[in-house]
């Protein structure tokens, strides 16, 4: 660990216990303060050294595994840093040389834009995902979900903000960077039977051929409706087919749709985070019985929401 010997092992991480979720009352307590990101600050240039060196063991725990997870995770020490002005959660794991998923899976970031100016972040020494025990944003709920068939031997349990399994060597997988990067949308509903897919169907009501441009998921009446992403409410109204419906824009040219709500429960232009309850299942408007029409549509052009959606807890 070197002369600085602020960091802490694990031996000692595993003792601390933290209160809340991020690391805003660990300025000028138990983590050693990085005050500049360059070699003229001490802590900073111990942390670079700790870096380098644990690089090197998860190379060889992932290559040939002349290293184990345990043997790895002693090795880890936790620094804290203020993030200024300047500095992004990119920019931060670029020049701390570790991967941006570690950064994330620590301080519990759920989008790029939790990092703020002011706002303690911590910085583990060790490359890896760290993943919460207890789950509380969808991403969270994905990780956790993503790991849960791995073996003990695997990970390292310990607690700092909350109980953590930490994976050495491991990043985001594909979809965990789409949620993070806000790009993924959870599942509108908890409990749902698919009765039509997209494409092309026999329309229930008038027995045609007609593509259909989204889902219908069956599911009790009253059953709750959840935003599938951060967005604004573009549109709250009735509609001959679609019955009770809402519209929620999102970024990047996303849009989705709900029909046939009993009710909507969000106003017009009502800014929605992803999984707010915004209505309930009916059967209004052209509709068999109750169940949710939804739609994702990307710059107006309707996509396949099943390649997109994901429930936490799995599906």
């Amino acid at each position: 660990m070197g002369p600085y010997g602020k960091g802490f092992t694990l031996a000692f991480f595993l003792l601390l216990i933290c209160h809340g979720g991020y690391a805003d009352d660990l300025v000028g307590g138990a983590f050693p303060l990085i005050r500049r990101l360059d070699s003229r600050d001490e802590a900073f240039r111990q942390f670079i050294a700790d870096v380098e060196s644990n690089r090197r063991r998860v190379f060889n725990l992932n290559r040939n595994r002349s290293e184990d997870v345990q043997a790895v995770a002693g090795f880890l020490t936790v620094y804290q840093y203020v993030p200024r002005e300047e500095d992004d959660l990119f920019s931060l794991a670029a020049r701390c040389n570790i991967p941006y998923s570690t950064l994330v899976s620590l301080n519990r970031l759920s989008h790029p834009s939790m990092v703020v100016t002011g706002r303690p972040l911590l910085l583990p020494s060790v490359p890896g995902i760290f993943v919460a025990e207890k789950p509380q944003s969808d991403l969270e709920h994905l990780l956790a979900l993503g790991h849960s068939s791995q073996s003990d031997s695997e990970s390292v349990k310990l607690t700092i903000g909350g109980v953590f399994h930490f994976f050495p060597g491991r990043e985001l997988g594909h979809t965990e960077r789409a949620f993070f990067l806000n790009r993924g949308f959870v599942f509108p509903l908890r409990n749902y039977r698919l009765t039509s897919g997209f494409g092309m169907r026999r329309n229930p009501i008038s027995g045609t051929m007609r593509f259909h441009e989204g889902l219908d998921l069956a599911a009790p009446l009253g059953s709750e409706v959840y935003a599938v992403r951060d967005g604004i409410v573009t549109e709250v109204g009735n509609d001959p087919v679609l019955g009770n419906y809402i519209v929620i824009k999102h970024s990047e040219g996303w849009a989705s749709l709900y029909g046939h709500l009993q009710r909507a429960g969000v106003a017009l232009q009502s800014s929605v985070k992803s999984g707010t309850l915004i209505g309930w299942v009916g059967s209004t408007g052209q509709s068999t019985g109750p169940h949710l029409h939804f739609e994702l549509r990307q710059n107006g052009k309707a996509r396949d929401p099943d390649k997109y959606l994901f429930l936490p807890g799995g599906r």
